[in-house]
């Protein structure tokens, strides 16, 4: 396939620099410290594997997009750029929550004047406003799961798999280029992240690759499905952090708490609760992302009417995965301590 040189591109540069990115961290002190209960690593870990993923993506579609795109990428590469420097101070000054948001919401403004928006209802306000939304959604909801060895790496790598695979079937050829160059980048970090890890992306990594998820499930159009099916799809592919913000923001609303509080009731942790280490529980929640991929994929190929269907049957699915999330926490908080 055409994209194939950019997955390697993408995968052997992540793959270079994620050495070189943790020994700066470790250089600057940017390190992530277990001193709160809710962490689950043992000792300091270098912070600074989201430079890594972003220079790979940044020099892999440098290399092999094609001069039409470039100003629509350096827009979008801006834009993620802006998150990864706010990213990385946060990591090393704990800059907070309010800067994060500032951040975020700036870079989505800048790519939705350049013409990125969801176009849904065809009422100007309302698009740019769900738009707005969504991607500051996504991009939070990518930092939010990152609570994991290779969770946030790994939920990317297949989430832009599916969107490379979309979207090469529908003949977009931009957005192809930046989930194969994400796809490689994120698989070439998860080498060194995945349980138990060496380094961690922190927020300089998983805003990064919220922010360009969050892009690209706009940019994917389609040619033969009408958009009263189509609208479900990206929401499929990115079901994990879709689930996890709306569940973890919810629950902590439903205790009194902010939702930026940090806590231990992501999805990982719930299905954790129930006995299973943190490899078999990243490999579970592997499934449940590539699942509801392939029913991402299914409904771009099958007729309107059976792709509706597979859409409510998705969309039923995690309201019963909700359901039993929630049942979950109920019975661990139920359960007496010592």
């Amino acid at each position: 396939m055409q994209f194939i040189p950019i997955v390697i591109v993408g995968f052997a540069a992540s793959l270079g620099l994620t050495p070189v990115s943790r020994q700066i961290a470790m250089r600057l002190g940017v390190v992530d410290k277990p001193t709160l209960p809710r962490k689950l690593h043992k000792g300091e870990k270098p912070l600074m594997g989201g430079l890594a993923i972003y220079l790979a993506v940044m020099l892999s579609l440098l290399v092999f997009s094609p001069p039409q795109y470039i100003s629509q990428l350096v827009t979008i590469c801006g834009g993620a750029g802006l998150l990864a420097v706010v990213g990385g101070l946060d990591d090393r000054y704990n800059l907070g929550v309010r800067v994060r948001l500032i951040a975020n919401a700036i870079a989505a403004v800048v790519v939705v004047l350049a013409g990125v928006q969801i176009r849904l209802f065809g009422i100007a306000p309302v698009d740019v406003l769900i738009t707005l939304v969504w991607i500051m959604a996504i991009t939070n909801a990518a930092n939010f799961l990152d609570n994991m060895d290779g969770l946030t790496a790994g939920f990317s790598a297949i989430a832009c798999f599916f969107f490379w695979l979309i979207a090469f079937t529908q003949g977009q050829v931009l957005v192809s280029l930046m989930a194969a160059a994400i796809f490689g980048s994120a698989l070439g970090f998860l080498a060194y992240n995945f349980s138990p890890s060496s380094t961690f992306m922190g927020d300089m990594g998983a805003l990064v690759l919220g922010f360009l998820q969050a892009v690209l499930a706009i940019k994917l159009q389609f040619s033969q499905q009408p958009l009263s099916v189509t609208w479900v799809i990206p929401i499929l592919v990115l079901a994990l952090p879709v689930f996890d913000i709306n569940l973890v923001v919810w629950t902590r609303l439903a205790d009194g708490r902010s939702p930026f509080e940090g806590g231990r009731d992501h999805t990982s942790h719930r299905i954790m609760a129930l006995g299973f280490s943190p490899r078999v529980t990243i490999l579970i929640i592997y499934a449940f992302c590539m699942l509801f991929g392939f029913m991402g994929l299914a409904i771009s190929a099958v007729p309107a009417d059976r792709g509706t269907l597979l859409g409510l049957f998705g969309l039923v699915l995690l309201a019963i995965m909700y359901v039993i999330m929630v049942a979950i926490r109920q019975k661990i908080q139920k359960k007496p301590s010592g």
